[in-house]
């Protein structure tokens, strides 16, 4: 999210050694990778803001609508761990530009997508450029400064998913109103072009330089705690897109709020989700497995909220900022964890874990949207509290803990 909400947030570092010497930090370059992630994110995100208005545009259900964000998740669980095999003969400067054009594409085949089958064309082209940047992005930052500026650097690569957290969802929402859906996706467009431009100028040349191997990432799943937060990944996040995907039909038609309305609280998710990124980190520098069972309960909490009292504009605009702001504790939380798992294996298990996050987004939409669609609006919501109270006591039961002196 992935952002707050993105899974690409998890990539974990590698060890500062594997960067290798470098001669000078490539600033321009980093800002680059910031500016493609918020193109990513921005992309990723947008359906859940214009779901309504996709739907009824193509004639579809809502849930129908969702699976929009099911094809993109899909696919990119698919490419994290894949892209970089297939492309480790070539220039990653090249790779990465390949990529960014493929996110061009797919935001200019939405723009004109007259059905859902070419809508879902285009998201899977999006899906494959989301999970073959993130399975790269820590790589790349760190042979693109020194060691030492690792952390400065990933810092600035992430903060594209904290603008687009903050921007796309009532960016999205108020465009969609004044012009239609696909002018969202027009906007996004010329972010794309304007991402492509800045690497073309900015990214250096980039011999590849790993040999990724299967049965590394194979041997990794044959261990009990990187299954463990593996499973827990799935369950929380795939409760928190469930509730997010379907936030507007509930805001819509339940809560029957007004597309200002809506638009300024999806604003206000975005804002929280930005804050809550600091508290987690916060929470997690601490303890990684309190971030999570605090952001997983809080939610879980919320999510029940809604579904007791959705009819209520308080409730619902209370509701949903906060959620934004407890989706913050997921992604350094699951990071952390993952990283303590498999300390030998950080890179191949930071793969595995944006994998977990995009079938944990697939399984959400999918879930949430069979039921928005046999029991409306709340559907969502509901399955969120299940599987969030479910992932959230797995992780307080069998997350990490302090070593005892």
């Amino acid at each position: 999210m992935p952002s707050a909400s993105s899974p690409a947030a998890v990539a974990p570092p590698a060890p500062p050694h594997a960067a290798g010497p470098v001669a000078a930090a490539h600033w321009p370059a980093v800002a680059s990778l910031a500016l493609g992630v918020f193109g990513l994110v921005t992309a990723e995100f947008l359906p859940a803001s214009l779901l309504t208005a996709m739907a009824a545009d193509l004639n579809i259900t809502d849930g129908a609508a969702g699976q929009a964000v099911t094809a993109t998740a899909l696919v990119g669980a698919i490419a994290a761990p894949s892209i970089p095999l297939l492309t480790r003969r070539f220039d990653r400067r090249r790779v990465m530009l390949a990529l960014t054009v493929l996110l061009l594409l797919s935001n200019i085949l939405a723009v004109f997508a007259a059905s859902l089958p070419v809508l879902l064309v285009a998201r899977v082209m999006l899906g494959i450029a989301l999970g073959g940047f993130w399975s790269m992005a820590a790589a790349l930052a760190m042979r693109l400064v020194p060691a030492e500026r690792f952390a400065r650097a990933m810092s600035v690569i992430l903060t594209g998913v904290s603008v687009a957290t903050v921007c796309a969802a009532p960016v999205g929402a108020w465009m969609g109103e004044l012009w239609g859906w696909r002018s969202a996706f027009v906007a996004a467009g010329v972010v794309s072009v304007v991402t492509l431009l800045a690497q073309c100028f900015t990214l250096p040349a980039l011999p590849p330089r790993d040999n990724p191997d299967l049965r590394a990432l194979g041997a990794l799943l044959t261990r009990p705690h990187v299954r463990m937060a593996l499973l827990a990944v799935l369950l929380v996040i795939s409760g928190h897109f469930a509730g997010f995907t379907y936030i507007r039909p509930l805001m819509e038609n339940v809560t029957h709020l007004s597309v200002t309305a809506i638009s300024a609280i999806l604003l206000g998710y975005g804002i929280g989700g930005f804050f809550g990124n600091f508290a987690g980190g916060w929470i997690a520098e601490r303890s990684e497995r309190q971030a999570i069972v605090a952001g997983g309960t809080l939610i879980a909490v919320l999510a029940a909220s809604l579904l007791l009292a959705g009819g209520s504009s308080v409730v619902t605009a209370v509701a949903v900022v906060l959620w934004g702001f407890a989706f913050g504790a997921f992604p350094v939380g699951f990071q952390t964890w993952i990283t303590r798992a498999a300390p030998d294996q950080a890179e191949g298990a930071g793969g595995l874990l944006v994998a977990a996050f995009q079938i944990a987004i697939a399984s959400g939409a999918i879930g949430g949207g069979l039921l928005v669609d046999h029991i409306g609006a709340l559907g969502g919501p509901a399955f969120a509290v299940v599987t969030l109270t479910l992932g959230t006591l797995l992780a307080w039961r069998h997350g990490p803990r302090p070593a005892v002196a």
